[in-house]
């Protein structure tokens, strides 16, 4: 295996165009910015973490790495992934528990697992366990700022893909009545064999994710997805308790102590946790507990690497594809007819195009 000592940890910023702009609300636009984080060790071994960030706040992560994370990982082994995750935890008890601290523990985390694999020359999804080749994905991205014959289009062409399930948005920009009638017309469009989620991205109090679940319901939805605040767990439950559609959530929630009430109360039956609110060291733990109270992981974004979790576990439910990192790799598990195989290269298998480093760098 060489030696596994870490030398060295370095973060590069990107701004990198969309191949498709997303129209993540009216009037969205701009350029991805996109955080790298690589771990050196002795051997040479390089292991890539990153983030895509929607909004501002890479600068943020850099810094919270370089000052406060790096320099207690450098000199230690890079196989020290539990030990380093729980010293970094705590080492942010103070003053993370969330935002830029834990999100540069996940880059961490990520890039140290992609070092294990790579050693240990196994994909992760072998390394943890293999449990399933292929695991299903859905279309994400019939986005709400579109128009509505966007949104039509959009769905269409997801079908066309050979996907059996798609996303599409509510709330925040259209207004109820036009909320119902996109769901009707997408659900029209799209046929009887294709599940519709449907994301709210937390637009409503509890009660009023009530009224528009109970009025959408009817056109077969799959799930409603995060209908109010990740904090407001009592809306979680109230709105679960109260909807024959599933209610999910999880994607803004940090580690698995934030989203301990839904185990605790296990009423919404898929949670979706994002790897970079822990990282996978926890997204497998969050699994874990997970399925000792029968609910089902659909993580949320990041397909590529999301494969290696859901190969790996035995109560994944299905991968969220949205298509806004594709062409950054050099090669990865792409969705063909709706379905990701996973692939069988060390570590993680992902590489960045170095044309994209050399062209998007922004420090």
């Amino acid at each position: 295996m060489g030696d596994l000592t870490i030398k060295d940890v370095r973060v590069i910023l990107l701004s990198v165009p969309y191949v498709e702009q997303p129209s993540l609300q009216a009037g969205y636009s701009r350029d991805r910015d996109i955080l790298l984080c690589e771990i050196e060790t002795a051997a040479g071994h390089v292991g890539l973490g990153y983030q895509l960030y929607l909004r501002e706040g890479m600068r943020t992560t850099k810094a919270a790495i370089e000052e406060q994370l790096a320099p207690g990982i450098i000199g230690r082994d890079a196989t020290e992934v539990e030990g380093i995750w729980k010293d970094l935890w705590t080492s942010t008890l103070a003053d993370g528990r969330g935002g830029a601290p834990v999100l540069g523990l996940s880059a961490i985390d990520v890039a140290l697992w992609d070092i294990v694999g790579q050693a240990a020359n196994m994909p992760l999804h072998r390394l943890w366990g293999h449990a399933q080749k292929e695991v299903k994905a859905y279309g994400s991205g019939v986005w709400r700022g579109m128009t509505r014959e966007g949104m039509i289009e959009k769905a269409l062409r997801f079908k066309s893909e050979g996907f059996s399930a798609i996303k599409m948005q509510i709330g925040f920009v259209w207004g109820d009545k036009d909320d119902v009638e996109n769901v009707r017309l997408v659900r029209e469009a799209v046929g009887d064999n294709v599940d519709i989620m449907v994301d709210a991205n937390m637009a409503y109090t509890a009660d009023h994710a009530i009224l528009m679940g109970k009025k959408i319901q009817d056109y077969g939805i799959y799930w409603l997805e995060e209908p109010v605040v990740p904090d407001d767990y009592e809306g979680y439950f109230r709105v679960a308790n109260a909807l024959d559609t599933r209610v999910v959530g999880g994607e803004s929630h940090f580690t698995r102590y934030d989203l301990k009430p839904f185990f605790q109360n296990p009423v919404c039956p898929i949670l979706q946790p994002d790897v970079i609110r822990g990282g996978l060291t926890d997204l497998r733990k969050t699994a874990a507990i997970a399925e000792t109270f029968g609910l089902k992981i659909a993580p949320h974004l990041y397909p590529e690497l999301m494969i290696h979790l859901m190969a790996s576990i035995t109560n994944g439910e299905i991968i969220e594809d949205m298509g806004l990192l594709g062409d950054l790799w050099i090669d990865w598990a792409k969705p063909v007819n709706g379905i990701m195989t996973a692939p069988e290269t060390p570590g993680h298998g992902l590489k960045v195009k170095p044309e994209i480093v050399r062209d998007c760098r922004v420090i």
